[in-house]
């Protein structure tokens, strides 16, 4: 069982930059994909982006691609995601999420989930 736990959300003003981190312990990660996915008030949770663990392709939603990076820090267990030119639509509780096949199978219900972080970006 993979246990994940989110932290670095905030309020930020419109363009400014938040890191968030997601700290992964209890077992190991070698075949498993990591993720960020984002729920704001009234709709339904969204993919943000993801990175393979062993060999670290990304993958980004459209809206995110060129102001958001995900990384990790394969010593520390840690998957961050760099959130740049943040604008309001970014606002949302911002979830980590773990999962062998979570670049090619999009069923929530099969992921490992932290409990979310809040991030706020104020016009």
């Amino acid at each position: 069982q993979v246990q994940l736990v989110e932290s670095g959300g905030g309020l930020v003003q419109a363009g400014g930059s938040l890191r968030l981190s997601c700290a992964v312990s209890g077992r190991a990660l070698d075949n498993f994909a990591m993720g960020w996915f984002r729920q704001a008030p009234r709709n339904e949770r969204e993919f943000v982006a993801a990175i393979r663990w062993s060999g670290g392709e990304t993958y980004y939603r459209d809206s995110v691609k060129g102001r958001f990076t995900i990384s990790k820090d394969s010593a520390k267990n840690i998957v961050y995601l760099q959130m740049n030119s943040l604008k309001p639509e970014d606002t949302a509780v911002y979830y980590c999420a773990a999962s062998p096949s979570l670049i090619e199978n999009s069923d929530y219900r099969t992921y490992s989930w932290g409990q979310g972080t809040q991030v706020t970006v104020s016009f």
